[in-house]
């Protein structure tokens, strides 16, 4: 699994998530967060099982994605966490996945119920929209995703199946989403990948494991499939005609002596 990177608002340069306790306070200087040795504010720990936030005795002010934190809360690629009026971004090792040049216009494919963006924040929270069809983000009342703030665009982006991967398609958005806790244009949406729109409408792509394996290798050519298909049985024929042979023979036994 990719090692999971902070991206402090304060500072340059991430801070990769090894497996351990990595805590995060003010440094000597004072100067927004940072990881600390020391009086951590808040500790980021990771285990096989993911990451957690605990939050120490003492500490105020820790929010997750604008909900209040008390002790701990388990986190996920893409969350935004606020200490002390400063903020943290759990981020991936790599940037999200751009769609290869000229995907173009919908190709007009039939999505796929199973795949599901299921809402993490905002006005959309507790639901899910299904992608058995393209999915409209704007302020436009025919959106499906409708944030109806007047900054946001009536047309700001669209979530569809195109060629057996989930596309997030700018529709010429001034700020673009959030995928993965990076700002993006387009990208090409893994399962696990949460979308932001908005800086609060949180949204995770969920479908069923192999789904996309299995939508690629249903692509390729059908000559693959069938030749290995077709060679097990012309296998399988010569045991058919030696079982036939047996069964013969024993029937000639059984005429032969029940005669006799």
């Amino acid at each position: 699994m990719d090692t999971l990177r902070l991206r402090f608002d304060s500072a340059d340069d991430d801070h990769p998530l090894s497996v351990g306790v990595h805590g995060v306070g003010r440094p000597h200087d004072g100067a927004g967060l940072a990881p600390v040795e020391s009086s951590p504010l808040v500790n980021f720990c990771v285990d096989r099982r993911g990451v957690w936030l605990t939050v120490p005795e003492g500490t105020r002010g820790v929010h997750v994605n604008g909900r209040p934190v008390l002790r701990m809360a388990m986190l996920r690629v893409g969350d935004s966490v606020f200490v002390d009026g400063s903020g943290i971004r759990v981020v991936a090792s790599r940037p999200p996945t751009q769609p290869a040049g000229g995907f173009g216009d919908s190709t007009g494919e039939s999505g796929d119920v199973r795949i599901v963006l299921r809402g993490v924040g905002g006005r959309y929270h507790g639901r899910c929209l299904t992608l058995e069809r393209p999915r409209l983000v704007g302020r436009a009342p025919e959106a499906d995703i409708r944030i109806d703030e007047p900054a946001f665009a009536e047309r700001h982006a669209r979530l569809e199946l195109l060629r057996g991967d989930v596309v997030l398609r700018d529709l010429g958005s001034p700020d673009g989403s959030l995928v993965n806790g990076e700002p993006v244009r387009d990208a090409v949406l893994r399962p696990g990948d949460q979308v932001v729109f908005d800086a609060h409408h949180r949204f995770v792509l969920e479908a069923p494991v192999g789904i996309f394996d299995r939508a690629a290798r249903d692509d390729g050519d059908p000559a693959e499939d069938t030749g290995p298909a077709r060679g097990r049985s012309v296998m399988h024929l010569p045991w058919l005609v030696l079982a036939a042979a047996v069964l013969a023979a024993l029937l000639a036994l059984l005429l032969l002596f029940g005669t006799g």
